[in-house]
């Protein structure tokens, strides 16, 4: 199915977000290269936290750099969750393993700027949202997968510049993150928010939920605070 984005609708899922990051706060090298520097237990992990969402959500770039497949291997007893692209480029390649990979149906949200031949490919695999701006309208996307899908909780797994929109737009409600033994460097390696640049709009805050440590990683949980933070006082 292939249709153009409509009107605003209220409600959307409840967002979280999954990243690992080396010890200087990259989530790649320069060259985005595959993120698979975190351990098999941090694996494990990973699908824990999309067996518990409706929906797994990621960027083209992110799914092209790590071929991923989206889905929740070794999970039993439960439908696997909604596999969800977004670009606003539309430049998503129709041979990636997602669209070749028996598993819950995939839904892209991306812009005019898709190329016919794209998406006359990928129209019999997905369900296409055209949005009409340069940009894909991520609340809108939210708000639509919420009414059609009945997503009530979707994981973002990247990349950076994916999440950062989120943050900027004040649509993610919840972080986990993978702390790694690990220092890349480079000017250009993209960190949490994408290429190191401007500020967000505004600061996100967060509030630490859960800390584990397992042998040189550390697993952590951040929910994000709104709303007025009341001032810490010296006792």
């Amino acid at each position: 199915m292939s249709r153009l984005a409509g009107s605003e609708m209220p409600l959307r899922p409840f967002v979280t977000a999954n990243f690992a990051i080396t010890a200087d706060g990259r989530i790649s090298t320069r060259n985005f290269t595959p993120s698979d520097f975190s351990s098999k237990r941090d694996k494990r992990r990973l699908v824990k936290i999309r067996a518990a969402c409706d929906a797994v959500l990621v960027g083209a770039r992110t799914l092209g750099a790590d071929t991923m497949t989206m889905g929740i291997p070794g999970v039993r007893g439960k439908n696997p969750p909604l596999r969800v692209i977004v670009s606003n480029s539309g430049r998503i390649a129709p041979t990636l393993r997602v669209f070749h990979t028996l598993g819950a149906q995939i839904v892209i949200f991306t812009t005019k700027k898709m190329p016919v031949k794209t998406r006359a490919a990928l129209a019999p695999v997905a369900d296409i949202f055209i949005h009409p701006k340069p940009a894909v309208d991520l609340s809108l996307a939210l708000a639509i997968l919420r009414a059609d899908y009945g997503v009530k909780r979707l994981v973002c797994e990247g990349g950076g510049t994916l999440l950062r929109s989120f943050a900027a737009a004040d649509l993610l409600d919840e972080l986990h993150l993978t702390l790694c033994p690990l220092v890349f460097g480079g000017a250009t390696a993209p960190t949490l928010t994408g290429v190191p640049g401007k500020f967000l709009p505004k600061r996100t805050q967060l509030r630490l939920v859960e800390m584990t440590r397992a042998g040189d990683e550390c697993f952590t949980r951040w929910a994000v605070v709104r709303g007025k933070v009341p001032a810490r006082t010296a006792k």
